[in-house]
């Protein structure tokens, strides 16, 4: 069945942001492992769990499909109508409608920080501070929204502020798909996005964005591209960056070995035995005409230089092309044709 993000908060289904704060403030304090060094592996369970269902319920992409598909569609990682990508973050669109959601679970210390200012009230942080309130000499306070007094995200020692650096969201990657021929003329890909950001007052707003990607000749798959921090914007969270990976789309002639291509040709007997000429389309539009005067056995392999793909380094360079071969034998021969072949041959064949 899956866990019930709202059972281990203790709310029911139509709760609003500030009854999610007010239950996941009160459960956190709580259960928070360093109030409870005598049960603290109970108390890490229960505080993950409260983390994670707050993590879920108080992001309203996660909270859509926890509640249209529970937990199993949420982390099985289920394709969900009009949500965006990973962590509530992005989705995007290649003609071929948004790619599926990806859920990452976020860490408890991450969201017990993000959410109060700091990662322990109760003496686990600065070294050498007592537990409560009597270890914090010369710290600042702040008023929770809940009217109750919490630790603020910095403190002054010695004249000195410790500030606690917004936490990184993680990557997003998405799939790039590219033909062959783009990998080895090169071309230009638009990719339409649409993130959440903020402005000055804390308010979001969905926008849209064109990013434009120059796929390079002889790029290969598994290249990355990287758009910094284009993700969501989230209060105390610095947006994820974009990570598009190249992957190569199946060739209906060639297939690709690093930077040579390959190329398997189906000959009859006869035109093994007598000769055969290579007649290809190159993936920059050239015809190529190869003529094979030698004998072509099962194994044999014709390599023409300089007909792979361009480095990446140096496009005017190029790999082999590698032309193998199928030799389709008859299925049968009469008595006669046995004995025309075995004359023509000779006995030493």
């Amino acid at each position: 069945m899956g866990v019930d993000y709202y059972k281990i908060l203790g709310v029911d289904r139509s709760a609003k942001d500030d009854d999610l704060k007010k239950a996941y403030r009160k459960l956190a304090m709580k259960w928070h492992p360093d109030k409870n060094p005598n049960n603290k592996k109970e108390a890490e369970a229960k505080f993950k769990q409260i983390s994670e269902a707050y993590d879920v319920l108080s992001d309203p992409q996660k909270r859509t499909i926890y509640d249209q598909f529970g937990e199993e569609g949420l982390k099985g990682q289920m394709p969900p109508p009009d949500a965006g990508g990973p962590g509530g973050t992005t989705f995007f669109s290649q003609g071929e409608g948004p790619t599926p959601f990806r859920f990452n679970p976020r860490n408890a210390d991450d969201i017990f920080a993000e959410f109060f200012g700091f990662s322990s009230p109760f003496g686990g942080m600065g070294g050498g501070c007592g537990s409560g309130t009597g270890g914090m000499r010369g710290s600042r306070f702040s008023s929770s929204i809940f009217g109750d007094d919490i630790f603020s995200s910095s403190r002054e020692r010695g004249g000195s502020t410790h500030q606690f650096a917004p936490r990184k969201a993680p990557a997003i990657e998405n799939r790039l798909l590219c033909s062959l021929e783009d990998l080895y003329k090169g071309t230009t890909k638009k990719m339409k996005i649409s993130r959440e950001i903020s402005d000055v007052s804390g308010k979001t707003m969905q926008v849209e964005e064109i990013l434009t990607i120059d796929i390079k000749p002889g790029w290969k798959k598994g290249t990355k591209i990287t758009f910094p921090e284009k993700g969501n914007e989230q209060p105390n969270v610095t947006p994820a960056d974009l990570v598009f990976i190249i992957d190569e789309k199946p060739h209906n002639v060639f297939t690709r070995d690093g930077i040579d291509l390959i190329v398997t040709k189906t000959v009859t007997l006869t035109e093994a035995l007598t000769g055969y000429t290579v007649n290809l389309l190159t993936l920059d539009g050239r015809n190529l005409s190869i003529p094979i005067n030698c004998l072509i056995h099962p194994s044999y392999i014709e390599v023409v230089p300089g007909e792979g793909m361009p480095l990446q380094k140096d496009p005017t360079m190029k790999g082999n092309l590698r032309i193998k071969f199928n030799i389709k034998f008859p299925s049968r021969l009469t008595t006669e044709q046995k004995a025309g072949i075995r004359k023509l041959l000779g006995t030493g064949y």
